[in-house]
């Protein structure tokens, strides 16, 4: 009996290893999403080739920052400041970075989203390994 439990609790934490596996970390969500390092300014068809090359046609506002995740991520060692929504887990860049805004002018037929390049300070939100973009000023 001893040897049948163990077999089943070395399968259920090989399953809930693949599973861990198979989902991507908070980090390269957020890479996903928002972290381009190709060199701007843009053309008008940037967002659409972007947002079609990520899987975020659902999204009508999106964000790129044209930067390495570490120099994002180094963002979190800035002085704490307060976020928009009250907490103060919030960081502010040091300096402006160059960031793409694609937001979503069409949904039908075809989503369409203008393209808007700027360089702006931007405010991560840092909770361990997760970043959330809070705004940009």
């Amino acid at each position: 009996m001893a040897l049948k439990s163990l077999i089943l609790f070395s399968l259920l934490v090989l399953v809930l290893l693949v599973l861990e596996g198979a989902q991507p970390s908070l980090a390269q969500d957020f890479q996903r999403k928002h972290i381009d390092t190709s060199n701007g300014p843009f053309g008008r068809h940037y967002c659409n080739q972007m947002m079609r090359r990520r899987n975020l046609l659902s999204r009508t506002f999106n964000t790129f920052v044209h930067a390495s995740l570490a120099a994002v991520q180094a963002v979190c060692r800035e002085p704490n400041i307060r976020c928009k929504n009250g907490r103060n887990n919030c960081h502010r860049s040091r300096n402006q970075m160059s960031i793409t805004d694609c937001i979503l002018t069409r949904r039908y037929p075809i989503p369409n989203y203008k393209t808007i390049n700027r360089k702006k300070f931007i405010i991560i939100a840092c909770l361990g390994n997760q970043l959330y973009f809070d705004q940009w000023v």
